[in-house]
């Protein structure tokens, strides 16, 4: 556990509002109170930010891997700890390992290394996602058609018995693979249920959110688009006020002004959110890895199977946030939202993560003006510092 001490002379992001020439003080791995940067207690450590920006520590719920392991290749803890430590300097301090389409076997590995992660508390692990295999075939994207399959009862027994093991436990379905009332089974059991992967129509959506899934994967990515006549499942996630939607913001996944539209016309409260699909290359020089037997090549900024499909994102959280600033013009502070505050609350921790708040988890970010990373604390220990 951290020791008491406060970050002074810093402009300080709460996740709502910004303190100017404020300190930040820790205790105990938790944020105890923002101050004026005059009014620390004599008896607390003081630790000078420079004037640093002080933000909260970025949530990323899909991480496919990082530091060069991916958690299909290699589903134990040790990848877990690797993917975690890979993604601290880039700003992610609470993530979701993302487990693509496998065989039950491996999805089985997955889910008693998570359990073992939350166990050790392992630094930056949030919980899982398991993305697939209940997905639908016409939009399987990069995930291997020959391991996507409809859901059985052992399945969902399986997921509603992963869900007491770990804080958070999301998965993504299709609605052509797992029915409604399957969702209902699994939201009771406290599994967050994104729609993704699927060619369903708006209606069938709506009675899916109705079920109780709560979130949409990678927006207009591998699902049916927005049309004149049928608004599909990135209409539908768009228009839905319940449904949480995550982002790909490279500028490869998705068209900027794409973006904007979406940015402006999303009904809440649920919000856009960033996430960055990562895979095995984050944190390192590689130029190709495996998945499933097959090479992805990462080139010019993406990574793609040999015929060219998309397969998951070369980005980082801190990458993210500036092209949301900086290409889409959000505000910076709505941008830090979109990877902090806003992942949070899709996935029910916003009363601990995403906010410099007291009782809040310390999870900080330090930045400069031009948005590079100083340093990253999690929960109150420092896990980098440039």
């Amino acid at each position: 556990m951290s020791e008491r001490f406060a970050l002074s002379g810093a402009r300080i992001f709460d996740g709502e509002a910004w303190h100017e020439d404020a300190a930040l003080i820790v205790a105990n791995g938790e944020i105890e109170a923002i101050l004026p940067a005059g009014a620390v207690p004599a008896e607390v450590k003081q630790v000078e930010a420079g004037g640093a920006m002080l933000v909260p520590g970025f949530i990323d719920l899909q991480v496919n891997g990082g530091g060069g392991v991916m958690l299909n290749d290699h589903p134990d803890l040790a990848s877990i700890e690797t993917i975690c430590a890979a993604h601290a300097p880039f700003g992610t301090t609470a993530l979701l390992p993302t487990l693509i389409t496998d065989t039950p076997e491996i999805t089985a590995s997955a889910v008693e290394a998570g359990r073992q992660a939350a166990e050790k508390r392992v630094p930056g692990f949030l919980g899982l996602h398991l993305e697939g295999p209940h997905l639908s075939l016409a939009r399987k994207g990069a995930h291997d058609p020959d391991l996507i399959r409809t859901m059985t009862d052992a399945d969902l027994e399986a997921l509603v018995a992963a869900a007491d093991e770990m804080p958070v436990l999301l998965t993504t379905v299709a609605p052509e693979s797992v029915s409604a009332e399957q969702v209902e089974t699994l939201v009771r059991a406290g599994v967050i249920v994104s729609l993704g992967h699927s060619d369903t129509a708006y209606a069938n959506v709506a009675a899916y959110a109705q079920a109780g899934a709560s979130m949409v994967t990678h927006l207009f990515n591998a699902m049916s688009p927005l049309g004149s006549r049928e608004p599909g499942l990135a209409g539908a996630a768009i228009d839905t006020g319940t449904l949480f939607a995550g982002l790909i913001a490279d500028g490869i996944h998705v068209d900027p002004a794409t973006m904007g539209i979406a940015l402006r016309a999303k009904r809440g409260p649920a919000k856009i959110f960033l996430v960055t699909d990562a895979m095995a290359p984050i944190g390192t020089p590689m130029t190709s890895f495996t998945l499933n037997g097959r090479t992805i090549f990462r080139k010019e900024g993406s990574l793609r199977l040999a015929d060219g499909t998309l397969a998951g994102a070369d980005l980082d959280m801190i990458s993210a946030v500036r092209f949301m600033h900086r290409t889409i013009g959000l505000e910076l502070g709505e941008a830090l939202r979109m990877a902090s505050l806003y992942p949070a609350e899709a996935v029910g921790q916003s009363n601990r993560l995403g906010r410099l708040a007291r009782g809040a988890r310390a999870n900080i970010v330090a930045l400069s003006g031009d948005l590079e990373i100083g340093s990253v604390w999690i929960d109150g220990v420092r896990a980098f510092r440039a």
